[in-house]
């Protein structure tokens, strides 16, 4: 598998950080489980972070510090939530992603369906599997929020380029795009979105109420 396209710096430093919303956390962290480059990326960032913090002066803290949060820790609600795990027969879910529950595979518009992702509900973005046919073209959009998009499985090419598995492709409402997938086979991705499409044209308006991600 050869990786051409990767997230922006800035994203991958607020991965490293942990500040990313959790849809997003989920969909960078596979990209950079699955690439090289953007692992030593992310290992330079965590040393940096590390080596700054060796550098912060110590702060004195109350002596029982310790035995209060053991206290707590102790004190904290023994019961646990199995999470509910999806069936390993399961062909549309990676294993990276086994731990979350998949909702349902619904029809978004011919030839495209997806299946959500249960996450904490913390955050706006959500995140989801999107196939795609084989062929498959969309209408000419743009976005009213963030979308980053992994492929899992088979290609798709736009103007920003051609895009097989482990790449990485960032949309906002500065790109116009019109995603084509590629002949050889389904084309999964996982996406994490906030906003909405935006149809361009006017077929696109027309129809773009209906079509919803």
């Amino acid at each position: 598998m050869t990786i051409s396209h990767h997230p922006p710096e800035d994203l991958l430093a607020d991965f490293a950080a942990g500040k990313l919303e959790e849809a997003h956390q989920l969909v960078v962290g596979v990209h950079v489980a699955g690439c090289p480059r953007c692992t030593r990326f992310v290992q330079a960032i965590e040393q940096l972070a590390g080596a700054a913090l060796e550098d912060v002066a110590p702060v004195p803290i109350a002596t029982d510090a310790f035995d209060r949060v053991m206290s707590r820790i102790h004190e904290a609600p023994k019961e646990a939530v199995a999470p509910a795990l999806a069936s390993d027969t399961d062909d549309d879910v990676p294993p990276a992603l086994r731990k979350y529950r998949i909702g349902k595979r619904r029809r978004v518009a011919p030839g495209l369906s997806l299946r959500p992702i249960e996450l904490s509900g913390q955050g706006q973005a959500r995140a989801f599997l999107l196939r795609s046919a084989p062929g498959s073209r969309m209408l000419e959009h743009t976005h009213t929020g963030t979308e980053l998009t992994l492929v899992l499985e088979g290609s798709f090419s736009h103007e920003g380029g051609h895009f097989g598995p482990g790449d990485f492709d960032y949309g906002d409402d500065e790109v116009e795009h019109r995603p084509i997938v590629g002949n050889e086979g389904p084309c999964l991705c996982l996406v994490a979105m906030t906003g909405d499409l935006r149809m361009n044209g006017f077929l696109g308006r027309l129809i773009g109420p209906f079509v919803r991600l």
